[in-house]
């Protein structure tokens, strides 16, 4: 339904996880009866998270904690991990820095160069643990590094930006052909994020076996304040997975898997999430509060030191306990922070539905109380 804002202007008007609300059916179930188990492409998982690409999520380690815990940790290519040796003490030195001091510091810390045989190590690091291995580059980096990343062993390729189309156009620079990439890659590419049905779609023709949905929502983000973007996340994601379906139709049965990513803070917004259709979820801030995050309580995402234009910034969070007990409980508090997944069978058992495809028709209403 559209309204009017002014005499020239029209616009949909599009719901935020806040907006909505799952209902129960007539049918209820124990949790310990219910499934969280999904897969893309080769690769199973027990839950339907993956670890954002962020220095204050995913470590080396924190990617094969999280992969022995049933999840997917996505490294990012272009972070600490990829320009120094050791990121410790500036991963450290990020958390003590004043609010004033951030931005241009981590300016600073961010300008050095790119070191591909650290790319390879990292990813090294988290195959020799016998998880899934994952990385993530943005689509200005991946012709660079892509070689690098592929001959390290990565199973699943991530490109992730702010907004990422199939059709880029640029004057200056020859644009990341999606399409050919993808077919060229023997390899399984996740590409996003996307926030409509029209650019969902039309990554989907890439090849993609993924599409990230959401921008700009995130808890250390400023987009919308900086570039006045944003995807409210209820709609954004329904819309996504109403073109997975017509693509299914179209291209004559073959999947593509929904991952929201961004605005996805508390166990409610999992919840959320996968009622209106994504098939899993990429967790920034809510893994962020764990105390053995990289982060050491503090949150940041690529766009905070951009060197010229930060769309983000360094955000204190609660740290709630160890990753394994935000992930699996028992909590310690009653607002969403820990057991994600203990809440997510919860409302799946009290919902009635076994598996998460079955979750994703659950009942929904738009919730007149916000919060």
């Amino acid at each position: 339904m559209e309204i009017d804002l002014g005499r020239a202007k029209r616009a949909r008007r599009a719901y935020t996880f806040d907006d909505i609300a799952v209902v129960p059916s007539r049918r209820t179930r124990n949790p310990e009866d219910v499934s969280t188990a999904w897969t893309i492409d080769a690769f199973p998982f027990e839950i339907p998270v993956l670890g954002a690409p962020m220095d204050s999520v995913v470590s080396p380690r924190t990617a094969i904690e999280l992969g022995r815990l049933g999840g997917l940790g996505v490294l990012d290519l272009e972070g600490l991990w990829t320009r120094y040796d050791d990121p410790e003490p500036l991963l450290a030195e990020i958390a003590t820095l004043p609010d004033a001091d951030a931005t241009r510091r981590m300016q600073e810390l961010y300008s050095e160069p790119i070191k591909p045989e650290l790319v390879r190590d990292r990813l090294a690091e988290v195959r020799a643990a016998g998880v899934t291995v994952a990385g993530a580059l943005t689509p200005q980096r991946t012709q660079d590094l892509y070689e690098t990343v592929v001959a390290a062993g990565v199973d699943l390729f991530v490109i992730r930006g702010t907004t990422v189309s199939a059709e880029h156009v640029s004057k200056n620079v020859e644009p990341l052909n999606l399409k050919k990439f993808i077919y060229d890659l023997d390899v399984p590419v996740i590409v996003g994020g996307a926030a409509t049905y029209t650019a969902a779609l039309h990554l989907m023709r890439t090849g993609a076996a993924g599409v990230l949905v959401g921008f700009g929502g995130g808890a250390a983000s400023t987009t919308r304040a900086t570039l006045g973007l944003h995807a409210p996340m209820a709609t954004a994601v329904a819309d996504v997975a109403g073109a997975r379906r017509d693509y299914l139709d179209e291209s004559g049965g073959r999947y593509v898997h929904v991952i929201a990513d961004g605005g996805v803070g508390t166990s409610g917004d999992i919840v959320k999430a996968l009622a209106m259709g994504a098939d899993a979820v990429m967790l920034g801030v809510a893994l962020a509060r764990a105390t053995d995050a990289p982060g050491r309580g503090y949150h940041w995402g690529p766009e905070a030191h951009h060197p010229e234009l930060p769309r983000g910034r360094r955000v204190e969070v609660d740290r709630v306990g160890p990753l394994e007990q935000v992930l699996y409980g028992p909590a310690p508090v009653a607002d969403g922070t820990a057991n994600l997944i203990g809440a997510l069978k919860k409302s799946m058992a009290t919902t009635g539905y076994s598996d998460l495809k079955e979750f994703q028709r659950v009942e929904v209403v738009v919730a007149p109380y916000g919060h």
